[in-house]
């Protein structure tokens, strides 16, 4: 039986059957190399562990969509609304268009993993890890822009790739799922345990049951 790859470096190796092994490699399309560009993200070929370096590519992507959707806001409801509802009107705007855009890409991983692992022949490569982007991102859902500084972003990397690597019920069942569904799906519920974590941290925070608060 065929070997299912993984870029969860600390996973072991699972035996696939043999009616899942792809067909015989055909001439490529642009429609295969814009698939492969999305799903390894340009560093699917690191040669060590590509998970992690695009879990921490997924923070990048935060920062700037991040300051994408602060630009457009202030121009869409202007500065007045902001001087109003400071602190929280940014954070709160960042909440709801970040889910919109983590359903996106996520459709778009989608298509893209499942495209790859035909191209490459095996079940969930370890080069595909615009999962990883994805459940990054899902991490920082549910947690106020308001309440992220530095240990928050390292917090929710840690607890990402724990969650992702060590995979807890229902993750291993929705990393059995066909094709790119079950790449990018283990990566969501793995981002949502995370992100349940990070919110309870950043509760405990505002509380001031714990002592690091962002300062803003």
């Amino acid at each position: 039986m065929p070997i299912k790859e993984s870029s969860d470096e600390l996973n072991p190796p699972v035996a696939i059957p043999v009616r899942e092994i792809a067909p015989p490699k055909r001439l490529r399309t642009i429609g295969d190399y814009v698939a492969l560009a999305i799903a390894t993200c340009g560093v699917g070929y690191f040669p060590i562990a590509p998970g992690t370096m695009e879990s921490l590519v997924g923070i990048g992507v935060l920062i700037l969509f991040h300051r994408e959707v602060v630009k457009w806001s202030f121009a869409l409801v202007g500065n007045e609304f902001f001087k109003q509802t400071d602190p929280w009107g940014p954070s709160l705007i960042f909440m709801w268009v970040l889910p919109l855009f983590i359903i996106c890409l996520s459709l778009i991983g989608i298509w893209a993993a499942s495209r790859a692992e035909r191209l490459f022949g095996r079940k969930d490569p370890s080069q595909v890890v615009i999962d990883e982007v994805v459940g990054q991102l899902v991490t920082f859902m549910f947690v106020p822009k308001l309440f992220l500084n530095l240990p928050m972003a390292v917090a929710a990397f840690v607890l990402f790739r724990a969650f992702d690597i060590v995979k807890p019920y229902p993750i291993r069942r929705v990393e059995s799922l066909h094709g790119g569904l079950g790449i990018v799906g283990d990566d969501i519920v793995a981002g949502f345990y995370a992100g349940a974590v990070l919110a309870l941290v950043a509760l405990l925070a505002a509380l001031h049951i714990l002592p690091w608060l962002p300062q803003n």
